[in-house]
């Protein structure tokens, strides 16, 4: 791959502009387009750098390690390149790539035409990427410790990888923050699409940087939040931490001259080269007591700049505002504080999804997973518990829970809302305000005599209604969804060769989020599940839609949900996806990093697994991969390896329709796409969307989710969704959907065996449900916390919360959980004893946190980070899966040169 361009794209995510010379365009048009774009391109002047250069601040003594593809030692454009170290098994400390010379020029360059940020930075150019860009965690491992070693001020990573589970590196950066290192990462160049983070952008120790454009748009190629950690039972952090300008950026060429490039791996060094800046306006005797990245990061985000437009996981604080950072910090005195410190629910789009949908009683909680930054110290603890203070007498509505961090370490914490309104409320319409107070203490610092402390103040502000009536509200089931990590999930669409992961995190509000604004746009209600379906009043809920999971079910969730159905009313709606063994073997590949076989868990959607819940109700799906275009009623579709319907009841309505079957001929990354294998395929009539009664309630299956997912989706069913939902929420039935045509005499059963589960994938290292015990964990209704559900509670045992006085409604506003200890299985799940204690079921972290080297068994980890250059002028690749750590190894001159790991692999 190039990192230069041949022609402009519409979306720019990879474009190099040259910047015409003053002597070859004598055109007036020419000499236009010169001043346009380096006006365009000096993203120090727009940041306003100047202002600080006049203060005699340029980034003076402080050390910056730039982690990329190296730096040439002559350079023109730099006047203090420390030293450089190469930690890849080739035989240069030279870029012979262009990516960590462009990457030096925007922090620390200081040519005319293309000036850095901080020109007298001290660079350390660690070549932690081969001339094929290929790189490893163990040598990303023995960098990091000798930048530790070294005694580094700020660090540049502009790669990234969705794997946040890869423990060697994502525990080294915990490390490397904790010895004071102020990190800085792109978030990824996988937008527009949601929870698309990268690793490690969205730790919370780490600055994690989108990009925008000159207009303060969003760039299409920036990567959104939520993070997906805390995914099934928390909520996702807020990222990026900041935005700054990422498109057309003028940087250094690797021998002289200036070029442009785009990419949040350039927006990256932009933030850096302020974070240099802002440094060195400390004095440097002062600087260790003051500066570490939670300070920096507090000035950064109470600085920035909030836009208009972009929601908080497209934005997070907003544009970086060099000056206000500038103010903040000259005067800084060491404090905690909490990121975001308002929540103004009522604030839209800033605050979507929060905004698009306001609160009532009777729902989930409504949960909110905030940051504790601590800028008094490496480590820190919360004093007492967190408080709610509604501002009037109407607030006593609301009940907020908190789980919180036990110890904020590194640097930061996490500090959940768990949000509802009593059922007093049921009818109360209006604005609920607030503040929730916490106070952090960190041990005394080197000659102090006395603890650190600080209070922190959260505003809140949400809307309330009254509780819509049950045909509206719906409920997505979160549980039973499996992403990668840590787990090889393979794509829905089998169309798709750029992307072989399911990673998006498959939430109502990651790349499920258009569904969820069509839903509340069609008047709906939408509440998520993360627990199992014993967590769930059933009588409150018109549907349960239950798309794309790849999970298993407990069986007391099996019997459940049949009752619900056909004793209580509940409407139930499955998109599902394709099953076929054949395929997934043919999908497996021999990672040379792990140095084992990679095979998918399950296909698009767990078959088997649905199979047996349909099962009660007479219905299962197959295992064909089917696609195709087809039309209902005018209604264009396309089916994009969806699976068929084998078997369904009698007095149904069954559709279907000619499509291509794809199942003989086994997919993988390295296939051609199957269109070209559908010539030579007969089109085929197969069942795919079936709707009928069981008992009180309504069921409807679809095979396919792609029509959902905006991740890489080709056409959207979202007018077949409604009318699902209307007829499994409301009994609305669609006169072409229920057709008489459609209508089945008899029974449907093809004498065919049903998918089976694969026997060589041991499932319970990635499934919340195999061999686990069913528990219900915070996202479900406070009274059913800690139990097995709703009905089916162990006879003699009543369970309650700690602390919970009886019923919901409760004479005290607040409820505060402190987190206690757990222990987690070899997949980093979380296991509890047969006999339920209290404290077994908060675990401190409770997915809002970080996971601890203590709780998981790395052995038994399969997955691994997939290291991604986010590269300027390339879109994000995967490279393949970094080993663990090999032997710590730290050159012993300034210019060492060797081969630091054994562990090489390929482009996969």
């Amino acid at each position: 791959m190039s990192f230069e361009c041949e022609e402009e794209e519409e979306d720019d995510v990879c474009r190099n502009t040259e910047p015409v010379s003053s002597q070859n365009s004598n055109s007036s048009s020419g000499s236009w387009r010169r001043k346009l774009q380096m006006q365009r391109s000096l993203v120090t002047s727009l940041f306003g750098a100047e202002r600080l250069w006049g203060r005699g601040f340029t980034g003076r003594k402080v050390k910056m390690a730039i982690f990329d593809t190296g730096i040439r030692a002559d350079h023109p454009h730099f006047r203090n390149i420390k030293e450089r170290t190469n930690w890849t098994n080739e035989d240069t400390l030279n870029d012979n790539l262009g990516h960590g010379t462009f990457v030096a020029g925007v922090i620390a360059g200081q040519d005319a035409e293309c000036p850095g940020f901080a020109p007298d930075t001290e660079i350390y150019a660690f070549r932690v990427f081969t001339d094929a860009q290929i790189s490893y965690t163990s040598w990303f491992l023995d960098a990091f410790n000798y930048a530790i070693a070294t005694g580094m001020d700020v660090l540049n990573l502009s790669i990234g990888g969705p794997d946040y589970l890869d423990l060697p590196f994502v525990e080294k950066v915990w490390e490397l923050t904790a010895n004071n290192i102020i990190m800085v990462s792109a978030i990824g160049n996988d937008g527009p699409l949601y929870g698309t983070l990268n690793n490690p952008a969205d730790q919370s120790d780490v600055i994690g940087v989108g990009g925008i454009d000159y207009n303060n748009h969003i760039a299409s190629f920036s990567s959104r939040g939520m993070t997906t950690w805390e995914l099934p039972h928390g909520y996702g952090r807020v990222k990026p931490d900041v935005v700054a300008y990422s498109r057309d950026i003028m940087g250094s060429k690797i021998s002289t001259g200036c070029k442009t490039l785009s990419g949040t791996s350039v927006a990256s060094p932009v933030v850096a080269g302020v974070v240099c800046l802002l440094v060195s306006v400390i004095p440097e005797d002062k600087r260790k007591s003051i500066l570490n990245p939670a300070s920096m990061k507090q000035a950064l985000v109470e600085g920035a700049s909030k836009l208009l437009g972009p929601n908080i996981y497209e934005q997070g604080a907003g544009k970086l505002d060099l000056w206000q950072s500038y103010e903040i910090l000259k005067n800084y005195q060491p404090r905690a504080s909490i990121f975001p410190n308002m929540l103004d629910f009522t604030e839209c789009p800033y605050f979507w999804p929060f905004c698009r949908q306001p609160l009532y009683a009777g729902a989930m909680p409504v949960v909110f997973n905030a940051t504790i930054l601590n800028g008094m110290g490496v480590i820190g603890y919360v004093k007492d518990p967190p408080v709610w203070q509604p501002s009037e007498d109407v607030g006593n509505l609301l009940s907020v829970h908190f789980t919180y961090s036990d110890t904020i370490w590194p640097w930061t914490g996490y500090l959940a809302l768990h949000m509802q309104v009593k059922s007093e409320g049921s009818q109360f319409s209006g604005i609920i305000s607030g503040n929730v107070t916490l106070s952090i203490y960190s041990p005394a610092a080197q000659g102090e005599s006395s603890p650190r402390s600080s209070t922190c103040v959260l505003y809140l502000k949400i809307m309330v209604v009254p509780t819509p009536v049950r045909s509206r509200r719906i409920l997505w089931d979160q549980f039973h969804n499996i992403k990668y990590p840590s787990g090889y999930v393979p794509r829905d669409s089998l169309n798709v060769h750029n992307d072989i992961l399911d990673w998006h995190g498959d939430h109502l509000h990651t790349n499920f989020h258009i569904l969820f604004n069509m839903l509340r746009d069609a008047g709906y209600y939408i509440e998520t599940l993360g627990s199992p379906l014993t967590c769930f009043d059933a009588s409150n809920y018109g549907t349960l839609l239950m798309v794309d999971l790849e999970d298993e079910y407990f069986s007391e969730e099996i019997q459940k949900l049949r009752d619900d159905v056909v004793h209580k009313g509940l409407g139930l709606a499955v998109f599902a996806e394709w099953y076929h063994v054949d395929t997934m073997v043919k999908m497996t590949f021999f990672d040379e990093n792990t140095r084992s076989w990679w095979t998918p868990i399950t296909g698009g959607a767990n078959i088997p697994a649905l199979n047996e819940l349909l099962a009660p109700f007479d219905i299962a799906l197959g295992g064909k991969i089917l696609s195709g275009d087809f039309s209902i009623n005018g209604e264009q579709s396309h089916y994009a390896s969806g699976t068929d319907i084998v078997q369904f009841p009698a007095g149904g309505f069954l559709h279907s329709f000619e499509l291509h079957e794809n199942s003989k001929a086994a997919q993988d990354s390295s296939t051609p796409d199957t269109q070209n294998s559908q010539s030579q395929e007969k089109r085929k009539l197969s069942s795919i969307l079936g709707m009928t009664e069981a008992g009180e309630g309504r069921i409807a299956v679809y095979g396919d989710s792609n029509c959902l997912d905006s991740s890489h989706m080709v056409t959207n069913c979202y007018w077949l969704l409604r009318k699902i939902v209307e007829f499994v929420g409301n009994g609305v039935r669609d006169p072409v959907l229920f057709s008489e045509a459609a209508q089945l005499k008899f029974p449907v059963f093809e004498n065919i065996q049903q998918p089976l589960r694969r026997p060589d994938v041991n499932f319970s290292l990635y499934s919340t449900v195999t061999d686990k015990e069913l528990i219900c964990h915070k996202d479900s209704r406070f009274e059913v916390w800690g139990t097995k559900g709703y009905g089916i509670q162990p006879a003699g045992t009543t369970r309650k919360l700690p602390e919970y006085q009886g019923s919901e409604v409760s004479s005290t506003p607040n409820l505060t959980i402190k987190a206690s200890e757990n222990r987690q299985d070899e997949g980093g799940l979380q296991k509890t004893n047969s006999t339920p204690s209290a404290n077994k079921f908060y675990d401190k972290r409770d997915y809002f946190g970080f996971i601890s080297h203590e709780e998981v068994d790395i052995g038994m980890l399969v997955a691994s980070q997939w290291m991604v250059p986010c590269f300027a002028a390339t879109t994000c690749k995967p490279y393949g899966v970094p080993q663990l750590p090999s032997a710590t190894k730290a050159p012993s001159t300034k210019e060492r040169v060797g081969n630091w790991s054994s562990n090489k692999f390929g482009i996969t």
